[in-house]
């Protein structure tokens, strides 16, 4: 991308936005060791675009902010979950054309698996000590807890974005 104007940052805003909102309204399953954080479904944005990077990054960012603040989440979870969404987030780009059956399955796996391995080895690390099976019994968790949000919701809302022809009005162009 050459650089981001007045539109690209709306775009990346809104994004943000609804990730932020959408984590906060489902609070009680957003955070937490078991977590079903369906705003993750939009971490399979940056398929259609870059922008979708920025957008997913700072609404984990905000989340993760606000949920330290209630006293949802860690203060740790602000660096570490949102660097852990920024990379899936990335590489979810980097995968954006390989498809199976049309569908971006491959672009789920890095949101799914890099949440399950930073988070659970965040969760294991504010325990006290490390210990494997408490690491592998957090990644685990935080990683099925993925799969819904990311394979099932996010691969869908690609799929009918790209067969509305919704991606290309909201993101112009690839």
């Amino acid at each position: 991308m050459k650089s981001l104007n007045g539109r690209a940052i709306a775009i990346s805003a809104m994004i943000a936005a609804v990730y932020t909102a959408v984590s906060l309204a489902l609070s009680l399953a957003s955070f937490g060791a078991v977590q079903l954080r369906v705003a993750e479904c939009l971490t399979l944005l940056p398929v259609l675009s870059p922008l979708g990077i920025y957008g997913v990054s700072v609404g984990c960012l905000l989340t993760n902010l606000v949920g330290a603040a209630m006293g949802l989440t860690m203060p740790v979870d602000i660096l570490f979950g949102t660097l852990a969404t920024l990379i899936a987030a990335i590489l979810t780009w980097l995968l954006r054309d390989i498809r199976i059956k049309k569908l971006a399955i491959a672009s789920a796996l890095p949101p799914i698996f890099i949440n399950g391995l930073v988070i659970g080895l965040e969760l294991t690390w504010l325990s006290g000590s490390f210990q494997w099976d408490v690491f592998w019994t957090c990644a685990v968790s935080v990683t099925l807890g993925q799969v819904i949000p990311c394979l099932i919701l996010g691969v869908l809302l690609v799929w009918v974005l790209e067969q509305k022809g919704l991606d290309k009005r909201l993101f112009g162009q690839k």
